[in-house]
């Protein structure tokens, strides 16, 4: 490749009249390559010359690997060594799949819009953001729930996001809505889900969210691990409700925050046109009202507590520091215990084996005789000296000047 000013120079030399023979000799060049140039008119542009590739042939196989594997070139690699015998560096086989990869993220980027029946699903999240409150910047944690159908959205807000906001706006949720769906479509919030093997997909949920799952009779759906636009109607729920009813705003109080979320669910999040659906939320949500189960009748989880405890050596379980007697033949099992007002029942088997009155204070013990072994060891107690002692034991001063001498 010769440089731009050496072709212009060849360019204008034959335009004066110079033969390419007498070009070349004075630029110290190929007569052939003037005359190519020539021929062009100008530079010409650099070709990559075509060799014979290892991999020509192969490109279907590549492929095929390639996509299989995720774009995990390495193992492409493996392979091509064990299955056809090719020997060659990670990075021609990196250079040769380059085309595919464009397919791969095409691939990894699709998403089916997936539709739920009337009254079948729920998403629910929580978003944060700064919210000004008596003239002060407050961290304000948004609880949004999402009707999968009608898109009719439920917003509250709370000062934290541990696990008894989620229960409480949920159950707000349901009290809304006027009813209670098929399924919750949750992520991995860690007051919700202990631990999610997203290999094998298998879900540890929390114990109490579990509980309060099955009192409300709900099936849960837990969003793939990194992938939270699985349940996309929350999420652009959430951004709807920073952008549209926080945004620019601000409050008196935190009871005017409230209010004003109330005021704007009904007057804007209902009656809008969804950019998907074409129809306002609450429209759509009058066919989805008559699938909903009933919410009324079914009194509030959060009145009532379900524990899993392991009973002690001692054939109690421990609940808020205090220590309740179970029969001592469950020592070291597992057991249920219900907590609802001011009762403490403890279940095994599916069978009630103890019922306590709940202790008020902290570090009690209350004990039932039945419960130990043989129906009559009790916990020990420490012994009271008598307020009294009795008359026989008293002996007058007198006595004992007597023996040791003096007087006091």
């Amino acid at each position: 490749m010769l440089e731009p000013e050496t072709v212009r120079t060849i360019i204008r030399l034959n335009q004066l009249g110079w033969g390419t023979k007498r070009i070349a000799r004075e630029l110290g060049i190929a007569r052939n390559t003037v005359r190519r140039y020539l021929d062009a008119g100008g530079p010409l542009p650099y070709r990559t010359p075509q060799r014979a590739s290892i991999l020509h042939g192969h490109e279907a196989w590549l492929r095929e690997r390639f996509l299989q594997h995720r774009g995990n070139c390495d193992v492409v690699r493996q392979q091509l060594e064990k299955e056809l015998g090719i020997v060659i560096g990670l990075r021609t086989v990196q250079r040769a799949c380059k085309p595919f990869r464009q397919e791969l993220e095409a691939q990894r980027r699709a998403t089916v819009r997936f539709e739920t029946a009337p009254g079948e699903q729920m998403q629910i999240d929580f978003g944060q953001c700064r919210v000004r409150i008596e003239g002060e910047s407050e961290r304000v944690f948004l609880f949004v729930a999402t009707l999968g159908y009608s898109r009719r959205n439920f917003v509250c807000a709370f000062r934290h996001e541990r696990q008894s906001a989620w229960l409480t706006g949920i159950e707000a949720a349901f009290a809304h809505f006027g009813g209670r769906p098929q399924t919750l479509l949750i992520d991995n919030a860690r007051a919700l889900v202990e631990r999610h093997d997203w290999v094998r997909r298998h879900v540890h949920l929390n114990p109490r969210f579990e509980a309060f799952c099955r009192h409300w009779d709900v099936a849960v759906r837990v969003c793939a691990p990194f992938r939270a636009r699985t349940k996309g109607k929350t999420e652009n729920g959430v951004g709807y409700v920073k952008k549209n009813a926080i945004a620019g705003h601000a409050f008196e109080s935190w009871a005017a925050l409230e209010a004003h979320l109330r005021g704007w669910m009904r007057q804007v999040a209902d009656v809008r046109i969804h950019g998907t659906t074409g129809v306002a939320p609450l429209e759509r949500f009058a066919q989805e009202r008559a699938h909903l189960r009933p919410f009324t009748g079914i009194g509030s989880f959060l009145h009532t507590r379900e524990l899993v405890r392991r009973v002690n050596a001692e054939s109690c379980i421990e609940l808020d520091t205090n220590a309740y007697s179970v029969p001592w033949r469950l020592i070291g099992e597992t057991v249920t215990v219900l907590v609802q007002g001011g009762t403490v029942s403890v279940e095994h088997a599916g069978k009630e084996v103890a019922r306590h009155a709940r202790l008020s204070g902290s570090r009690g013990r209350s004990i039932q005789r039945q419960h130990l072994f043989g129906g009559c060891r009790e916990s020990w107690q420490p012994s009271r000296a008598s307020e009294t002692a009795p008359a026989a034991l008293l002996r007058p001063l007198a006595d004992y000047e007597a023996l040791i001498g003096g007087a006091w």
